[in-house]
């Protein structure tokens, strides 16, 4: 029987990184994963959705705001299958850099369905592998109600199969999955409406944030429904028709489900194991991603916290360091992680709102400073100007950053460096004492009053 001291039981994101950061300290690694190396994101999920975020901006922008800067498209075409061909080349490169990186490290990597045997042995096509260590990283799959006629929709994954775009799509859901293929849909020239069930999208983020997501979408042709639920989903007319609870009726070429994804952990054999699920299926973990069970560990979207590549990769990375290079256990904070929403245009977060630090902290505690504006990159048009704000929420006398948020362009990539500010535990005086580079939209981040 082959026998390894670390297994990851899937190849996406987290499996690669802690299967790999193994290998590098001289361990026997292997990877077992069913579909495609690389998981959700690599394939169905961050890297191609990324690349049509891009594909729909730029398609987008050029309509928008080419005239204000003399540029003029006559004619403007979406080869959809030029697009499609492209963002599967970058997934075959992506691919590649893995193998690549597997036979540099001595990772082993094997394609099929892992199951266990007991705490430590799985089968794999029809062989029994030991392992001293063994990660649960399979990931999660997309929700689905029990309604009339859910055969009928789509799912997230299911977009990234379509050979060409429909005329319309109705997208149901209110999550960050919904409100991304909304807006490149929207982007890419699909009618597009957005059904969700409460008052807006994305209710646990900060409310000024997505008071101008709303607003942003709208102006750019989304059809929002708020407090709306299905009933049943039928076909009419060689279309979809979508019955609203509350009694209206939507007709589309097809209809995607985003509601929320599920861990794929059914299938495991985890009943051979001393492993107990939690009533959703998900997989019990200390604050350092350890099972009740010795050498067995869960983490990415099995466990159900926050699920995001980079948090998965942070715990796979450091779990590895742990246990074979000596390092502390390392702990994650799940309330200062700092995420990218990729709707039109973005939105980056990081820490509490201003009602989640309230609770938290109480009223009397709370102070929040606020900027809004036009981004440079619209202002130049007269018509089609495009709203920012940014918010910092504070705590104190001392007023610690603890909530960072912004919505307008280039949000993506101003993050991350504020973020580190934020985990250091930086105040807003220490904010102030940055010198604003300038014109930027991420000045308006040390320049608040």
């Amino acid at each position: 029987m082959k026998h390894y001291d670390y297994i990851a039981i899937g190849g996406g994101s987290a499996g690669i990184a802690s299967a790999n950061r193994a290998a590098e300290y001289g361990k026997k690694a292997l990877i077992v994963e069913e579909n495609e190396v690389g998981g959700t994101c690599v394939n169905v999920g961050c890297v191609p959705k990324k690349i049509m975020w891009y594909g729909a901006q730029l398609n987008e922008d050029i309509d928008r705001f080419g005239p204000a800067y003399g540029i003029h498209v006559d004619n403007k075409q979406l080869d959809f299958a030029e697009l499609r061909a492209s963002r599967q080349a970058y997934i075959d490169r992506v691919h590649k850099s893995y193998f690549s990186g597997f036979e540099s490290r001595g990772t082993d990597f094997i394609q099929g369905h892992a199951e266990f045997v007991d705490n430590h042995t799985i089968r794999v096509n029809g062989e029994e592998i030991q392992g001293d260590h063994i990660a649960i990283v399979t990931g999660g799959r997309p929700a689905l109600p029990d309604l009339p006629g859910i055969e009928l929709v789509d799912v997230s994954d299911d977009i990234f199969a379509w050979e060409q775009l429909p005329e319309s799509v109705a997208i149901i859901g209110a999550g960050y999955i919904a409100v991304e293929f909304a807006g490149v849909l929207n982007g890419l020239g699909v009618d597009t409406t957005l059904a969700v069930r409460h008052d807006r999208p994305l209710r646990q983020y900060d409310q000024t944030i997505i008071d101008t997501l709303t607003e942003e979408m709208t102006a750019a042709g989304i059809n929002l429904l708020t407090e709306h639920n299905v009933a049943e989903i039928k076909e009419s007319n060689q279309k979809l028709e979508v019955k609203f609870q509350e009694g209206d009726v939507l007709e589309v070429d097809r209809v995607i489900y985003a509601i929320g994804r599920q861990p794929n952990t059914d299938k495991l054999g985890l009943e051979n194991t001393d492993i107990q699920l939690d009533n959703k299926g998900y997989i019990p973990v200390d604050d350092y991603h350890f099972t009740d069970v010795p050498g067995l560990y869960a983490f990415g979207d099995v466990i159900g916290k926050v699920e995001l590549t980079p948090v998965a990769i942070k715990a796979g990375r450091t779990l590895s360091d742990h246990l074979f290079n000596g390092a502390d256990k390392f702990f994650i904070d799940y309330d200062m992680i700092p995420t990218v929403i990729f709707a039109h245009p973005p939105i980056g977060t990081i820490g509490y709102s201003e009602a989640a630090a309230k609770e938290k902290f109480g009223d009397d505690q709370v102070k929040c400073y606020r900027s809004n504006f036009a981004d440079m990159y619209s202002a130049a048009s007269t018509n089609n100007r495009r709203k920012v704000t940014m918010k910092l929420v504070v705590v104190g006398e001392e007023e610690r950053v603890v909530g960072l948020h912004g919505i307008g362009f280039g949000m993506d990539e101003i993050l991350q460096g504020f973020a580190v500010a934020v985990t250091m535990g930086a105040n807003k005086a220490q904010f102030d004492q940055t010198i604003a580079i300038h014109p930027t939209g991420a000045e308006e981040f040390v320049t608040m009053r």
